[in-house]
């Protein structure tokens, strides 16, 4: 009785999730934004309350933190939305180049004894459809800078009630001391996340914006910008970041050029993503090599484009969250890279 009445209870817990999935998928038009809101929120959290502890009003404070966010994002749209526009409408012309190269490559092989399938390798392996994937990136960005003043309204309101939370959750909770001290750590966790990982992008795409200006190649601030929205996706972000530049550079300037972009794109993502960010992140909010990629594409399909942009912030705020729980620490060790190191509480010398 008690295994029937256990079984139907994970079928229902089961149901449920899946419910729930579906309904932020149908409505990712929303929930998109106000992610992005919270995570912008959870950014500008530190400042706020660092001004809020050098005796700044709380007024005076909120609006020093959005004016700062406002100019970074007047910023943004001024510097990424004119190239986006060009990169958009050249875009035909640059994937009919790379299928005509595709077929000169594919002929020459033949030529030579080499055996291909024009059809079956421009369906496998066009590059014309990755420039196309990340035009649609690019543009699904665009579409969010459109929902701009809801965001910043949103990041307003937030940031209003952080200040107030505390005592809000003391007065709600049954045991608000140990609850309080769990969430602390989880919000910390994740701001600290946050703070290290979105420096290390701002610097992967300063890098790379001007690495790619020097060699010449076009819309190198709009290949910065994506090296430093892509970061955030460990292992493979580097990667899909480097695609497009890579093959403009083909087309542009020539193989050699592009040699120098893919040695550009490695040595920056040794330098930062093998050197300064394990030295500043540590391995505690890590993720594994699978559970990256499987996140990539649950919140892709989930929540579209940006999905797979916010998917390892998402994965490891779960991750932290249910590390943060003695019943379900287990599921966190599973997402992460490997076992935690054990300590010894005694040592007998």
């Amino acid at each position: 009785m008690a295994g029937s009445r256990s079984s139907s209870g994970a079928v229902v817990t089961i149901a449920a999730v899946i419910v729930i999935i579906a309904g932020v998928r149908a409505a990712a038009p929303i929930v998109v934004p106000f992610l992005l809101s919270v995570f912008l929120a959870i950014i500008l959290t530190p400042p706020f309350l660092w001004l809020l502890r050098k005796n700044i009003p709380v007024a005076l404070a909120l609006v020093i933190v959005l004016v700062v966010l406002a100019a970074a994002a007047a910023l943004f749209s001024v510097l990424i939305g004119a190239s986006l526009d060009d990169f958009l409408r050249t875009l035909p012309t640059y994937q009919e180049r790379l299928k005509n190269g595709m077929t000169q490559l594919i002929t020459w092989a033949n030529a030579r004894g080499v055996e291909l399938s024009r059809l079956a390798l421009l369906n496998y392996l066009d590059p014309a459809k990755a420039m196309g994937f990340i035009a649609n990136l690019l543009s699904s960005m665009g579409n969010i800078l459109a929902n701009g003043f809801l965001i910043f309204l949103t990041v307003v309101f937030i940031m209003l009630e952080v200040s107030n939370l505390p005592a809000k959750c003391r007065s709600a909770l049954r045991d608000p001391d140990t609850s309080m001290m769990q969430f602390s750590s989880i919000i910390e966790d994740i701001n600290r996340y946050m703070e290290i990982k979105t420096l290390l992008s701002l610097l992967t795409g300063i890098l790379v914006a001007i690495s790619l200006a020097v060699i010449g190649v076009d819309y190198y601030l709009l290949w910065g910008t994506l090296a430093f929205l892509l970061n955030y996706i460990p292992n493979i972000g580097s990667v899909l970041a480097a695609v497009p530049a890579v093959l403009v550079a083909v087309l542009q300037l020539g193989p050699f050029a592009a040699m120098s972009v893919v040695l550009v794109y490695v040595v920056i993502n040794i330098v930062v993503g093998t050197i300064l960010e394990p030295r500043f992140m540590g391995r505690g909010l890590g993720l594994s090599p699978l559970v990256v990629f499987l996140s990539l594409v649950f919140w892709g399909w989930v929540l579209g484009p940006v999905g797979m942009l916010l998917s390892v912030p998402l994965t490891i705020s779960a991750k932290i969250a249910l590390h943060a729980d003695a019943d379900s620490r287990w599921i966190a060790l599973m997402l992460g890279p490997g076992p935690e190191p054990k300590t010894n509480a005694n040592h007998d010398d």
